[in-house]
Protein backbone atom coordinates (compact mmCIF):
# COMPACT_ATOMS: atom_id res chain seq x y z
CA UNK A 1 0.00 0.00 0.00
CA UNK A 2 1.56 3.37 -1.20
CA UNK A 3 1.43 6.09 1.68
CA UNK A 4 1.59 9.88 0.56
CA UNK A 5 0.07 11.99 3.26
CA UNK A 6 2.36 14.55 4.12
CA UNK A 7 2.13 17.84 2.06
CA UNK A 8 4.45 20.11 0.60
CA UNK A 9 4.44 23.24 1.88
CA UNK A 10 6.93 26.01 2.08
CA UNK A 11 9.36 23.89 0.36
CA UNK A 12 9.70 20.87 2.60
CA UNK A 13 7.20 17.93 3.09
CA UNK A 14 5.46 18.25 6.60
CA UNK A 15 2.96 16.43 7.93
CA UNK A 16 -0.83 16.82 8.53
CA UNK A 17 -2.22 19.21 10.91
CA UNK A 18 -4.33 16.72 11.82
CA UNK A 19 -4.63 13.13 10.73
CA UNK A 20 -7.69 12.82 8.20
CA UNK A 21 -6.64 9.27 6.32
CA UNK A 22 -8.08 8.92 2.74
CA UNK A 23 -7.98 5.84 0.94
CA UNK A 24 -7.63 5.79 -3.19
CA UNK A 25 -9.46 3.27 -4.94
CA UNK A 26 -7.69 1.61 -8.09
CA UNK A 27 -10.42 2.01 -10.45
CA UNK A 28 -9.52 -1.40 -12.00
CA UNK A 29 -9.83 -3.75 -8.82
CA UNK A 30 -12.30 -1.58 -6.88
CA UNK A 31 -9.73 -2.37 -3.95
CA UNK A 32 -7.54 0.50 -1.94
CA UNK A 33 -4.03 1.43 -3.23
CA UNK A 34 -3.02 4.31 -1.69
CA UNK A 35 -3.87 6.42 1.24
CA UNK A 36 -3.20 10.36 1.53
CA UNK A 37 -4.39 12.66 3.89
CA UNK A 38 -7.29 15.26 3.42
CA UNK A 39 -6.01 18.81 4.71
CA UNK A 40 -7.76 20.97 6.86
CA UNK A 41 -7.85 24.73 7.54
CA UNK A 42 -4.71 24.52 9.29
CA UNK A 43 -2.79 23.21 6.65
CA UNK A 44 -4.57 25.57 3.88
CA UNK A 45 -3.64 28.28 6.03
CA UNK A 46 -0.20 27.84 5.90
CA UNK A 47 0.39 26.77 2.60
CA UNK A 48 -1.36 29.99 1.31
CA UNK A 49 0.65 32.31 4.49
CA UNK A 50 3.57 30.53 2.65
CA UNK A 51 2.83 31.84 -0.65
CA UNK A 52 2.00 35.01 0.28
CA UNK A 53 5.56 35.60 1.78
CA UNK A 54 7.11 33.98 -1.36
CA UNK A 55 5.14 36.50 -3.47
CA UNK A 56 7.37 39.94 -2.42
CA UNK A 57 10.31 38.20 -4.04
CA UNK A 58 8.92 35.70 -6.86
CA UNK A 59 6.82 38.48 -8.22
CA UNK A 60 10.14 40.48 -8.54
CA UNK A 61 12.28 37.73 -10.19
CA UNK A 62 13.27 38.44 -14.01
CA UNK A 63 11.17 36.82 -16.41
CA UNK A 64 13.89 34.87 -18.21
CA UNK A 65 14.70 33.64 -14.94
CA UNK A 66 11.47 31.94 -14.01
CA UNK A 67 11.68 30.68 -17.71
CA UNK A 68 14.99 28.97 -16.83
CA UNK A 69 13.36 27.34 -13.59
CA UNK A 70 10.67 25.94 -15.93
CA UNK A 71 12.80 24.55 -18.57
CA UNK A 72 14.56 22.75 -15.29
CA UNK A 73 11.26 21.72 -14.74
CA UNK A 74 10.68 20.21 -17.92
CA UNK A 75 13.98 18.58 -17.84
CA UNK A 76 13.10 16.26 -14.86
CA UNK A 77 9.56 15.67 -15.82
CA UNK A 78 10.71 14.10 -18.78
CA UNK A 79 13.19 12.04 -16.38
CA UNK A 80 10.37 11.18 -14.27
CA UNK A 81 8.01 10.42 -16.98
CA UNK A 82 7.77 6.37 -16.17
CA UNK A 83 6.76 7.55 -12.71
CA UNK A 84 3.87 9.28 -13.71
CA UNK A 85 2.58 7.13 -15.97
CA UNK A 86 2.55 4.32 -13.61
CA UNK A 87 1.18 6.73 -11.08
CA UNK A 88 -1.83 7.92 -13.30
CA UNK A 89 -2.66 4.59 -14.80
CA UNK A 90 -3.14 3.30 -11.19
CA UNK A 91 -5.17 5.95 -9.65
CA UNK A 92 -7.63 7.08 -12.23
CA UNK A 93 -7.55 3.48 -14.69
CA UNK A 94 -5.59 4.84 -17.78
CA UNK A 95 -3.90 1.75 -19.58
CA UNK A 96 -0.16 2.47 -19.20
CA UNK A 97 0.49 2.67 -22.85
CA UNK A 98 -1.97 5.45 -23.09
CA UNK A 99 -0.91 6.89 -19.85
CA UNK A 100 2.61 6.72 -21.72
CA UNK A 101 1.87 8.25 -24.43
CA UNK A 102 -1.01 10.78 -24.31
CA UNK A 103 -1.24 11.44 -20.43
CA UNK A 104 2.30 12.47 -19.38
CA UNK A 105 3.31 13.86 -23.03
CA UNK A 106 0.31 16.25 -22.34
CA UNK A 107 2.35 18.00 -20.01
CA UNK A 108 5.69 18.40 -21.60
CA UNK A 109 3.54 19.39 -24.93
CA UNK A 110 2.07 22.58 -22.35
CA UNK A 111 5.30 23.44 -20.83
CA UNK A 112 7.52 23.73 -23.82
CA UNK A 113 4.28 25.67 -25.14
CA UNK A 114 4.47 28.02 -22.26
CA UNK A 115 8.14 28.42 -22.77
CA UNK A 116 7.59 29.53 -26.23
CA UNK A 117 4.75 31.62 -25.20
CA UNK A 118 6.74 33.59 -23.25
CA UNK A 119 8.87 35.03 -25.68
CA UNK A 120 5.57 36.98 -27.00
CA UNK A 121 5.02 38.40 -23.94
CA UNK A 122 5.40 42.20 -22.70
CA UNK A 123 5.57 42.74 -19.41
CA UNK A 124 6.01 46.52 -19.46
CA UNK A 125 4.50 47.55 -23.06
CA UNK A 126 3.55 51.20 -24.56
CA UNK A 127 0.11 52.29 -24.64
CA UNK A 128 0.31 53.73 -27.72
CA UNK A 129 1.86 56.50 -30.20
CA UNK A 130 -1.40 58.62 -28.87
CA UNK A 131 0.11 58.69 -25.61
CA UNK A 132 4.10 58.19 -25.65
CA UNK A 133 4.25 58.53 -22.10
CA UNK A 134 1.83 55.97 -20.85
CA UNK A 135 3.02 52.17 -20.34
CA UNK A 136 1.20 49.17 -19.66
CA UNK A 137 2.65 47.01 -16.85
CA UNK A 138 1.27 43.35 -16.75
CA UNK A 139 1.92 42.12 -13.41
CA UNK A 140 1.40 38.70 -11.68
CA UNK A 141 -2.12 38.91 -10.19
CA UNK A 142 -0.83 37.46 -6.78
CA UNK A 143 -1.34 34.03 -4.62
CA UNK A 144 -3.68 31.80 -6.54
CA UNK A 145 -5.56 28.25 -5.61
CA UNK A 146 -5.57 25.71 -8.10
CA UNK A 147 -8.25 23.02 -7.99
CA UNK A 148 -7.78 20.30 -10.85
CA UNK A 149 -9.47 17.01 -11.57
CA UNK A 150 -8.37 13.32 -12.06
CA UNK A 151 -9.15 12.60 -15.86
CA UNK A 152 -5.94 14.51 -17.32
CA UNK A 153 -4.18 14.83 -14.15
CA UNK A 154 -0.91 16.09 -15.71
CA UNK A 155 -2.39 17.96 -18.66
CA UNK A 156 -4.61 19.97 -16.00
CA UNK A 157 -1.97 20.56 -13.48
CA UNK A 158 0.59 21.59 -16.28
CA UNK A 159 -1.98 24.14 -17.68
CA UNK A 160 -2.14 26.10 -14.49
CA UNK A 161 0.78 25.66 -12.49
CA UNK A 162 3.26 26.34 -15.39
CA UNK A 163 1.43 29.77 -16.32
CA UNK A 164 1.03 30.49 -12.76
CA UNK A 165 5.21 30.11 -12.69
CA UNK A 166 5.86 32.23 -15.77
CA UNK A 167 3.57 35.36 -14.46
CA UNK A 168 5.24 35.35 -11.18
CA UNK A 169 2.41 33.91 -9.13
CA UNK A 170 3.06 31.77 -5.98
CA UNK A 171 -0.10 28.91 -5.52
CA UNK A 172 -1.72 26.36 -3.53
CA UNK A 173 -2.09 23.03 -5.91
CA UNK A 174 -5.25 21.35 -4.55
CA UNK A 175 -5.70 17.60 -6.97
CA UNK A 176 -8.36 15.66 -7.05
CA UNK A 177 -8.64 13.22 -4.05
CA UNK A 178 -9.42 10.84 -6.96
CA UNK A 179 -5.80 11.12 -8.30
CA UNK A 180 -3.48 12.91 -6.39
CA UNK A 181 -0.60 10.62 -6.75
CA UNK A 182 0.74 12.32 -9.64
CA UNK A 183 0.34 15.09 -8.30
CA UNK A 184 2.71 14.25 -5.41
CA UNK A 185 5.61 13.08 -8.23
CA UNK A 186 4.63 16.48 -9.66
CA UNK A 187 5.31 18.35 -6.35
CA UNK A 188 8.80 15.75 -6.19
CA UNK A 189 9.87 17.73 -9.57
CA UNK A 190 9.03 20.95 -8.61
CA UNK A 191 11.09 20.54 -5.61
CA UNK A 192 14.33 18.92 -7.51
CA UNK A 193 14.17 21.70 -9.90
CA UNK A 194 14.75 24.30 -7.40
CA UNK A 195 11.54 26.13 -7.79
CA UNK A 196 11.87 28.55 -4.23
CA UNK A 197 10.20 27.79 -0.92
CA UNK A 198 6.95 28.69 -0.60
CA UNK A 199 6.48 29.24 -4.53
CA UNK A 200 4.13 26.26 -5.10
CA UNK A 201 2.70 24.35 -2.22
CA UNK A 202 0.70 21.16 -2.58
CA UNK A 203 -2.19 20.14 -0.08
CA UNK A 204 -4.40 17.46 -0.43
CA UNK A 205 -7.90 17.32 0.02
CA UNK A 206 -11.50 17.41 -1.20
CA UNK A 207 -13.88 19.92 -3.00
CA UNK A 208 -15.92 20.69 1.02
CA UNK A 209 -12.76 20.97 2.59
CA UNK A 210 -9.98 22.40 0.74
CA UNK A 211 -11.52 23.43 -2.23
CA UNK A 212 -13.62 25.61 -0.31
CA UNK A 213 -11.22 26.81 1.82
CA UNK A 214 -8.88 28.19 -0.99
CA UNK A 215 -12.10 29.68 -2.98
CA UNK A 216 -12.76 31.97 -0.06
CA UNK A 217 -9.48 32.74 1.43
CA UNK A 218 -8.95 36.29 1.96
CA UNK A 219 -5.51 36.31 0.98
CA UNK A 220 -5.88 33.91 -2.12
CA UNK A 221 -6.31 36.84 -5.20
CA UNK A 222 -7.55 34.15 -7.55
CA UNK A 223 -9.12 30.21 -8.58
CA UNK A 224 -8.57 28.29 -10.97
CA UNK A 225 -10.31 25.22 -11.24
CA UNK A 226 -11.44 22.24 -14.23
CA UNK A 227 -14.06 19.91 -13.21
CA UNK A 228 -17.70 19.56 -13.09
CA UNK A 229 -19.99 23.05 -13.98
CA UNK A 230 -22.12 22.02 -10.75
CA UNK A 231 -18.98 22.18 -8.48
CA UNK A 232 -17.66 25.77 -10.77
CA UNK A 233 -21.32 27.23 -9.95
CA UNK A 234 -20.08 26.23 -6.33
CA UNK A 235 -16.53 27.87 -6.50
CA UNK A 236 -18.00 31.31 -7.97
CA UNK A 237 -20.27 31.97 -4.92
CA UNK A 238 -18.14 31.25 -2.44
CA UNK A 239 -15.32 33.03 -4.23
CA UNK A 240 -17.58 35.94 -4.58
CA UNK A 241 -17.77 37.64 -1.17
CA UNK A 242 -13.73 38.24 -1.24
CA UNK A 243 -13.96 39.15 -5.46
CA UNK A 244 -11.60 37.10 -6.27
CA UNK A 245 -10.63 36.33 -10.42
CA UNK A 246 -12.43 32.96 -11.08
CA UNK A 247 -11.17 31.24 -13.83
CA UNK A 248 -13.48 27.90 -14.58
CA UNK A 249 -12.56 25.06 -17.12
CA UNK A 250 -15.79 23.18 -17.02
CA UNK A 251 -17.79 20.89 -18.42
CA UNK A 252 -18.79 19.79 -22.60
CA UNK A 253 -21.37 18.37 -24.34
CA UNK A 254 -19.76 18.39 -27.84
CA UNK A 255 -21.23 18.31 -31.23
CA UNK A 256 -19.12 16.25 -34.14
CA UNK A 257 -21.11 17.70 -37.83
CA UNK A 258 -20.25 15.14 -40.33
CA UNK A 259 -22.04 16.47 -43.80
CA UNK A 260 -22.40 13.95 -46.51
CA UNK A 261 -18.88 15.07 -48.36
CA UNK A 262 -16.56 13.99 -45.04
CA UNK A 263 -13.88 11.47 -45.78
CA UNK A 264 -13.49 8.24 -45.94
CA UNK A 265 -12.84 8.01 -42.05
CA UNK A 266 -14.55 10.75 -40.23
CA UNK A 267 -16.90 8.90 -38.67
CA UNK A 268 -14.05 6.01 -37.20
CA UNK A 269 -11.89 8.98 -36.28
CA UNK A 270 -14.96 10.81 -34.18
CA UNK A 271 -15.83 7.38 -32.63
CA UNK A 272 -12.43 6.80 -31.25
CA UNK A 273 -12.02 10.70 -30.25
CA UNK A 274 -15.14 10.18 -28.40
CA UNK A 275 -14.34 6.26 -26.76
CA UNK A 276 -10.04 8.38 -26.05
CA UNK A 277 -9.76 8.04 -22.04
CA UNK A 278 -12.65 5.99 -21.67
CA UNK A 279 -14.71 9.10 -22.66
CA UNK A 280 -13.41 11.15 -19.70
CA UNK A 281 -12.75 14.24 -21.61
CA UNK A 282 -14.76 17.28 -21.22
CA UNK A 283 -14.04 18.27 -25.23
CA UNK A 284 -14.91 14.57 -26.41
CA UNK A 285 -17.22 14.82 -29.56
CA UNK A 286 -20.20 13.00 -27.80
CA UNK A 287 -23.02 13.74 -29.64
CA UNK A 288 -22.41 12.80 -33.78
CA UNK A 289 -24.69 14.74 -35.99
CA UNK A 290 -24.84 12.79 -39.57
CA UNK A 291 -26.24 14.07 -42.63
CA UNK A 292 -28.90 11.47 -44.03
CA UNK A 293 -27.78 10.66 -47.12
CA UNK A 294 -24.69 8.83 -45.27
CA UNK A 295 -26.32 8.18 -42.31
CA UNK A 296 -27.49 4.67 -41.83
CA UNK A 297 -23.58 3.62 -43.23
CA UNK A 298 -22.48 6.26 -40.50
CA UNK A 299 -24.31 3.83 -37.92
CA UNK A 300 -22.69 0.64 -39.14
CA UNK A 301 -19.37 1.96 -38.83
CA UNK A 302 -19.84 3.22 -35.39
CA UNK A 303 -21.07 -0.47 -34.50
CA UNK A 304 -18.28 -1.78 -35.90
CA UNK A 305 -15.61 0.11 -34.86
CA UNK A 306 -17.23 0.14 -30.64
CA UNK A 307 -17.71 -3.71 -31.40
CA UNK A 308 -13.71 -3.91 -31.88
CA UNK A 309 -12.89 -1.73 -29.02
CA UNK A 310 -12.02 -3.82 -26.05
CA UNK A 311 -11.98 -3.86 -22.33
CA UNK A 312 -8.77 -4.42 -20.01
CA UNK A 313 -6.83 -3.50 -17.01
CA UNK A 314 -5.01 -0.77 -16.99
CA UNK A 315 -1.80 -2.87 -16.53
CA UNK A 316 -1.79 -4.47 -19.87
CA UNK A 317 -0.09 -3.30 -22.58
CA UNK A 318 -1.62 -2.14 -25.74
CA UNK A 319 -4.71 -0.04 -27.10
CA UNK A 320 -7.93 -0.90 -25.21
CA UNK A 321 -10.06 0.79 -22.87
CA UNK A 322 -9.88 1.06 -18.86
CA UNK A 323 -12.29 1.65 -16.47
CA UNK A 324 -13.89 4.76 -15.28
CA UNK A 325 -12.45 6.32 -12.66
CA UNK A 326 -14.83 5.19 -9.46
CA UNK A 327 -17.74 3.88 -8.54
CA UNK A 328 -20.30 6.76 -8.72
CA UNK A 329 -18.98 8.06 -12.21
CA UNK A 330 -19.68 4.09 -12.98
CA UNK A 331 -22.95 3.99 -11.82
CA UNK A 332 -24.06 7.35 -13.27
CA UNK A 333 -22.77 6.03 -16.67
CA UNK A 334 -24.87 2.95 -16.03
CA UNK A 335 -28.21 5.20 -14.95
CA UNK A 336 -27.94 7.05 -18.64
CA UNK A 337 -27.47 4.42 -20.88
CA UNK A 338 -30.27 2.99 -18.98
CA UNK A 339 -31.83 5.93 -19.41
CA UNK A 340 -31.38 5.89 -23.62
CA UNK A 341 -32.74 2.85 -23.97
CA UNK A 342 -36.21 4.09 -21.91
CA UNK A 343 -36.52 6.83 -24.06
CA UNK A 344 -36.38 5.24 -27.52
CA UNK A 345 -33.16 5.79 -28.52
CA UNK A 346 -31.86 2.71 -30.90
CA UNK A 347 -28.96 0.78 -28.87
CA UNK A 348 -26.63 -0.23 -31.80
CA UNK A 349 -23.57 -1.55 -29.27
CA UNK A 350 -22.85 -1.88 -25.72
CA UNK A 351 -25.47 -1.29 -23.58
CA UNK A 352 -26.00 -1.59 -19.62
CA UNK A 353 -23.37 -3.80 -17.51
CA UNK A 354 -19.87 -4.45 -17.73
CA UNK A 355 -18.24 -6.12 -20.44
CA UNK A 356 -18.47 -9.97 -20.91
CA UNK A 357 -16.09 -12.15 -18.59
CA UNK A 358 -15.64 -8.65 -16.19
CA UNK A 359 -16.82 -8.82 -12.73
CA UNK A 360 -14.78 -6.47 -11.34
CA UNK A 361 -13.47 -3.07 -11.20
CA UNK A 362 -15.80 -0.50 -13.18
CA UNK A 363 -15.51 -1.33 -16.83
CA UNK A 364 -18.26 0.35 -18.89
CA UNK A 365 -19.13 -1.45 -22.19
CA UNK A 366 -18.20 1.03 -25.53
CA UNK A 367 -22.11 2.27 -26.20
CA UNK A 368 -23.21 3.63 -28.98
CA UNK A 369 -26.85 5.00 -29.63
CA UNK A 370 -28.59 6.07 -32.85
CA UNK A 371 -31.66 8.02 -33.58
CA UNK A 372 -31.30 10.10 -30.63
CA UNK A 373 -33.63 13.06 -30.63
CA UNK A 374 -32.99 16.22 -29.26
CA UNK A 375 -34.10 17.02 -25.84
CA UNK A 376 -33.10 13.00 -25.03
CA UNK A 377 -31.49 12.68 -21.39
CA UNK A 378 -28.24 11.40 -22.81
CA UNK A 379 -28.30 14.12 -26.06
CA UNK A 380 -28.58 17.02 -23.31
CA UNK A 381 -26.20 15.30 -20.18
CA UNK A 382 -22.55 15.16 -19.94
CA UNK A 383 -21.85 11.70 -19.60
CA UNK A 384 -17.99 11.07 -19.16
CA UNK A 385 -18.13 7.74 -19.87
CA UNK A 386 -17.89 5.92 -23.41
CA UNK A 387 -21.89 6.17 -24.83
CA UNK A 388 -21.81 8.04 -28.14
CA UNK A 389 -25.43 9.56 -29.11
CA UNK A 390 -26.01 9.73 -33.13
CA UNK A 391 -28.37 12.12 -34.70
CA UNK A 392 -29.36 12.64 -38.14
CA UNK A 393 -29.55 16.22 -39.97
CA UNK A 394 -31.06 17.07 -42.94
CA UNK A 395 -29.80 20.66 -43.69
CA UNK A 396 -26.90 22.51 -42.62
CA UNK A 397 -28.87 24.75 -40.64
CA UNK A 398 -30.34 22.06 -38.56
CA UNK A 399 -27.18 20.82 -37.56
CA UNK A 400 -25.90 24.08 -36.60
CA UNK A 401 -29.19 24.19 -34.73
CA UNK A 402 -28.97 20.93 -32.75
CA UNK A 403 -24.88 21.66 -31.88
CA UNK A 404 -25.81 24.68 -30.40
CA UNK A 405 -28.71 23.70 -28.38
CA UNK A 406 -26.99 22.96 -25.38
CA UNK A 407 -25.92 24.22 -21.89
CA UNK A 408 -22.47 23.48 -22.95
CA UNK A 409 -20.20 25.50 -25.06
CA UNK A 410 -16.61 23.65 -25.05
CA UNK A 411 -15.52 22.10 -28.27
CA UNK A 412 -17.21 21.22 -31.27
CA UNK A 413 -16.02 19.49 -34.92
CA UNK A 414 -16.98 19.66 -38.36
CA UNK A 415 -15.86 17.33 -41.05
CA UNK A 416 -16.42 18.33 -44.56
CA UNK A 417 -14.56 18.26 -47.80
CA UNK A 418 -16.16 21.91 -48.75
CA UNK A 419 -13.90 24.53 -47.50
CA UNK A 420 -16.37 27.50 -47.48
CA UNK A 421 -18.81 25.28 -46.05
CA UNK A 422 -16.45 24.36 -42.85
CA UNK A 423 -15.79 27.72 -42.46
CA UNK A 424 -19.08 28.83 -42.39
CA UNK A 425 -19.97 26.49 -39.82
CA UNK A 426 -17.35 27.29 -37.70
CA UNK A 427 -17.91 30.76 -37.26
CA UNK A 428 -21.68 29.49 -36.32
CA UNK A 429 -20.82 27.26 -33.64
CA UNK A 430 -20.91 28.68 -29.95
CA UNK A 431 -18.29 27.10 -28.49
CA UNK A 432 -14.48 28.21 -27.62
CA UNK A 433 -12.94 25.53 -29.82
CA UNK A 434 -13.60 24.35 -33.28
CA UNK A 435 -11.64 21.35 -34.89
CA UNK A 436 -12.19 20.21 -38.29
CA UNK A 437 -11.64 17.49 -40.40
CA UNK A 438 -9.37 15.66 -37.60
CA UNK A 439 -7.17 18.68 -37.41
CA UNK A 440 -5.83 19.13 -34.09
CA UNK A 441 -5.43 22.60 -32.45
CA UNK A 442 -2.11 24.12 -32.88
CA UNK A 443 0.47 24.57 -30.14
CA UNK A 444 -0.16 27.54 -27.90
CA UNK A 445 -4.19 28.01 -29.10
CA UNK A 446 -6.20 28.68 -26.05
CA UNK A 447 -8.34 25.95 -24.65
CA UNK A 448 -11.52 26.94 -23.05
CA UNK A 449 -15.48 26.99 -23.80
CA UNK A 450 -18.38 29.72 -23.25
CA UNK A 451 -21.87 29.29 -21.54
CA UNK A 452 -21.92 26.57 -18.62
CA UNK A 453 -17.98 25.34 -20.03
CA UNK A 454 -17.01 28.18 -18.07
CA UNK A 455 -14.69 31.28 -19.58
CA UNK A 456 -11.11 29.35 -19.03
CA UNK A 457 -8.71 30.38 -22.24
CA UNK A 458 -5.68 28.10 -20.72
CA UNK A 459 -2.69 27.27 -23.29
CA UNK A 460 0.23 29.56 -24.57
CA UNK A 461 0.01 33.41 -24.44
CA UNK A 462 -3.44 32.99 -23.50
CA UNK A 463 -2.74 30.66 -20.91
CA UNK A 464 -0.43 32.77 -18.86
CA UNK A 465 -2.17 36.49 -19.22
CA UNK A 466 -4.79 34.25 -17.42
CA UNK A 467 -2.55 35.24 -13.92
CA UNK A 468 -1.71 38.98 -15.07
CA UNK A 469 -3.54 42.01 -14.05
CA UNK A 470 -3.32 44.89 -15.96
CA UNK A 471 -1.88 48.24 -14.37
CA UNK A 472 -2.43 51.46 -16.56
CA UNK A 473 0.51 54.11 -15.76
CA UNK A 474 0.98 57.65 -16.85
CA UNK A 475 4.17 60.23 -16.86
CA UNK A 476 6.22 57.65 -17.76
CA UNK A 477 9.77 58.66 -17.36
CA UNK A 478 11.75 58.54 -20.51
CA UNK A 479 15.49 57.84 -19.32
CA UNK A 480 16.72 59.63 -22.58
CA UNK A 481 15.42 63.09 -20.79
CA UNK A 482 17.02 62.44 -17.46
Amino acid sequence: MIRKTDFYIDGAWVAPAAARDHEVIDPATEDPCAVISLGDQADTDAAVAAAKRAFETWSRTDPSARVDVVKKILEIYKARGEDLAQAISLEMGAPIDMARQQQVPAGIGHIKNFIRAMDQIEFLRPLGPHAPDDRIAMEPIGVVGLITPWNWPMNQITLKVIPALLAGCTMVLKPSEEAPLSAVVFAEILDEAGVPAGVFNLVNGDGAGVGSQLSTHPDVEMISFTGSTRAGKAISKAAAETLKRVVLELGGKGANLIFADADDKAVKRGVLHCFNNTGQSCNAPTRMLVERPIYDQAVEIAREVAGKLSVGSPRDEGRHMGPVVNAAQFEKIQGLIQAGIDEGARLVGGGTGRPEGVNRGYFVRPTVFADVTPGMTIEKEEIFGPVLAMIPFDTEEEAVRIANDTVYGLANYVQSQDPARRNRVALRLRSGMVEMNGQPRGAGAPFGGVKSSGRAREGGVWGIEEFLEAKAISGWGSEAAQ
